[in-house]
């Protein structure tokens, strides 16, 4: 069996949701069935082999060739299965996944890992904002799985993030972590202002002390043995931290405006 894949054929004016076209929803169609699938493009719904040059036969492993920012919703409830997306994509990948695997040979646009709550996604260039955080209106962000990210991504990241983890080999935005809730999110490069804004629990690595606000309590320098734990548990990751092993760590709580519970870790 080959992978099912689906090459864009026409240049799209509009924003393309594809969250249709999914391992799960997919499996035991033809591909005249699959062809017939009706996205929705714009204010209109259209027929997915208009937009899609389509091919293979293996609905558990689907490719996006010549994606651009205007696809949305790739992976969209994932429960199964592995996408691989070669090009950038628009926001919401990985939106609500809960299984399965995506990687993405590109970049990505805003609220990636938006209500994830498992499986594995690595984007291998830049991610906008609001990477693992909540959408507007709900309490929660992120519930669980592994992010990773090869680039910088933008501000807001992990924002309400609940569970899992995030890990980062470039830059962030402002408000990384903000009003984090819970999980792990780790970042070898910079950060911008405001880092931990709201934070009640949560950790978050680091290793540049960033520019801290009033309610970051700074706790001083300490040797943390959990730390060799938590590297050694990255070292099959396709990620930097995967090469770290410190146990040496400067440690800052807070936000004490917001119950305090959290931590910064700024790795020696």
């Amino acid at each position: 069996m080959s992978a099912l894949i689906f090459a864009l054929k026409k240049d799209l004016a509009q924003k393309l949701d594809v969250s249709p076209l999914s391992p799960d929803l997919l499996a035991n169609k033809s591909l005249a069935d699959i062809g017939a699938t009706l996205l929705w493009y714009g204010k209109q719904q259209i027929r997915a082999d208009e937009v899609f040059t389509i091919s293979g036969n293996d609905t558990n492993q689907l490719v996006f060739d010549k994606s651009t920012v205007k696809i949305d919703y790739i992976g969209s409830g994932l429960k199964m299965g592995h996408i691989t997306v070669n090009g950038d994509t628009g926001g919401f990948l990985g939106f609500q996944m809960r299984q399965g695997s995506i990687i993405v040979n590109g970049s990505v646009a805003d609220f990636a890992a938006c209500g994830m709550a498992g499986g594995l996604l690595q984007i291998n260039g830049n991610v906008g904002d609001y990477l693992g955080a909540a959408l507007v209106g709900e309490r929660a962000g992120m519930k669980g799985g592994t992010v990773i990210v090869k680039g910088n991504a933008g501000e807001r990241t992990g924002d309400q993030m609940r569970r899992g983890m995030i890990l980062i080999d470039g830059n962030v935005g402002n408000y990384c972590a903000s009003r984090m809730l819970a999980g792990t999110i780790g970042v070898l490069g910079s950060v911008g202002e405001y880092v931990g804004y709201g934070m009640r629990r949560g950790t978050l690595l680091l290793t540049k002390t960033p520019k801290l606000h009033a309610t970051i309590q700074d706790c001083g320098t300490h040797t943390l043995p959990f730390l060799s734990l938590m590297f050694k548990s990255f070292s099959g990751l396709p990620s930097k931290f995967a090469e770290i092993n410190s146990n040496r760590a400067h440690r800052f709580s807070g936000d004490i405006g917001n119950d305090g519970k959290g931590e910064i870790l700024v790795l020696k």
